[in-house]
């Protein structure tokens, strides 16, 4: 089976969870006998040249690439205001990338034509003219409900209402390509009911994102040095930085205050200014880190404080693979069937993140066994190459 894999953006390093997602399912693909090629936009944002890849990025048969300019332009984003299409969507059509796309069909002529988030939907009639190949749709959210959620947590009217505007072209394109595709494939059980909802009847098949649980190797737990507290994510993406800003302003004073010994520490590539100067808060912010497992080993909780997003989040996974405990919201734990003080923590308001911290002081041999139970889940569960498997035979 030919797989030709449509992103958005360079599959490397592989650090956001969108990347660790893309990778994962190609490996698992390519472990299972299938010949994989690579296809994506290179956005100036997230620009990588291919010449540097590793040579253990070999998974892929074929791996090419368009530069396209996606970066956020005033006078674009005005004059979309006079036009219908979505913002969001448009930045990512591209002369240039549909003829590499439909040089590529021709050349290769892959047997599924996989596109990796709604921001490959544009092409789906082009790939259609020039391909039999079955169109599958990768869902790694439902876009508009995580611009909706940034929006009713926007508090300047002005803003709001311009992102209001935006999400709902969003939407309106989302909710109008959702039956175009051969199969789709969200990473939860609950986007598809939303997809469901939204007046989608067609083929699907649930896969969440899997790991290589081998890969991650737990360090001890130190239950008699001071606690400390890891967060790590993309800083430039929104929903992540509106949560750490809302976490350190809401939640993060009173467990101070209360727990002197307790340190925060904060590593995420693009961190923005204002964070660098929270160090007499006991927070540490230590920028892109080089090693994301080293950095999450050193501190037994790890904490996910998301207010908006859809999918599921990656380093919640490589968190409880490492046998951190996790704190996160109800948001940031969709689609991960992991159990209130069994296999995680969760909070949703600055009280519940104060208690669950709290918990964590009073009760740290209890600590290590949800970090265990956790790694156990992720093991049992959420195996990378199953995964890609009952995939691979839905095509």
């Amino acid at each position: 089976m030919r797989i030709l894999q449509l992103c958005k953006k360079f599959p490397y390093p592989i650090k956001d969870g969108e990347v660790i997602a893309i990778t994962n399912l190609a490996k698992a693909f390519k472990a299972k006998g299938a010949e994989v090629h690579l296809l994506c936009i290179n956005t100036p944002k997230h620009f990588f040249d291919k010449k540097e890849l590793p040579k253990s990025f070999d998974f892929y048969t074929t791996i090419q690439s368009v530069s396209v300019d996606t970066d956020l332009k005033p006078h674009r984003a005005f004059l979309n205001l006079f036009s219908s299409k979505s913002y969001h969507i448009d930045r990512f059509a591209d002369s240039n990338f549909s003829k590499k796309i439909k040089d590529t069909l021709y050349s290769i002529q892959p047997d599924v034509v996989q596109l990796e988030t709604l921001f490959l939907a544009p092409y789906v009639e082009l790939i259609r003219q020039h391909s039999k190949a079955k169109i599958v749709m990768r869902a790694h959210n439902v876009e508009h409900e995580i611009w909706s959620r940034i929006t009713d947590n926007t508090v300047s009217i002005i803003k709001r209402n311009y992102l209001s505007y935006l999400t709902r072209k969003l939407k309106r394109f989302e909710v109008q390509h959702l039956n175009k595709y051969d199969l789709l494939v969200p990473i939860t059980n609950r986007d598809l009911k939303t997809f469901q909802q939204l007046g989608f009847k067609g083929k699907h098949e649930v896969t969440p994102i899997g790991i290589d649980h081998k890969r991650y190797q737990p360090a001890d737990f130190l239950i008699d040095q001071p606690l400390s507290i890891s967060f790590i994510g993309s800083l430039d993406w929104v929903p992540n930085l509106e949560g750490m800003d809302w976490f350190i302003k809401n939640a993060w004073p009173k467990s101070r205050a209360a727990f002197p010994d307790l340190t925060l520490h904060l590593a995420g590539r693009n961190t923005p200014d204002h964070l660098y100067k929270l160090t007499p808060q006991k927070i540490t912010v230590h920028g892109e880190v080089p090693d994301a497992q080293e950095f999450i080993n050193q501190h037994p909780i790890m904490i996910v404080p998301l207010l908006s997003g859809s999918g599921m989040r990656v380093k919640i996974l490589e968190g409880m693979a490492l046998g951190r405990v996790v704190i996160t919201t109800s948001i940031g734990l969709e689609g991960i069937e992991a159990t209130q003080k069994k296999e995680v923590l969760i909070a949703d308001t600055a009280e519940e993140w104060f208690e669950c911290l709290k918990f964590c002081q009073e009760n740290r041999k209890q600590l290590f066994k949800i970090g265990l139970a956790a790694r156990n889940l992720i093991q049992k569960s959420y195996d990378n190459l199953e995964i890609g498997q009952r995939l691979l035979d839905r095509f």
